[in-house]
């Protein structure tokens, strides 16, 4: 996920993203348990969407309270 793509997501779609996200990681923390992961560096890439996509909600709303 690109940040040009998170800056033209409205907020409740960065919200139902971010639980997306969330599920994505048990999921394959799951997997690991239970079978092999093929791509370890899925993890990294999903927290980091994560973080690019918390960050920018947390900028809006402190734009907002700024107002």
């Amino acid at each position: 996920m690109k940040g040009k793509e998170v800056h033209s997501m409205r907020d409740d779609e960065i919200l139902v993203e971010v639980a997306r996200l969330h599920a994505q990681i048990f999921d394959l923390r799951s997997q690991t348990v239970t079978e092999k992961v093929e791509d370890t560096s899925q993890f990294k890439k999903i927290r980091r969407d994560v973080a690019r996509l918390l960050t920018e909600s947390n900028t809006r709303r402190l734009a907002k309270t700024k107002k």
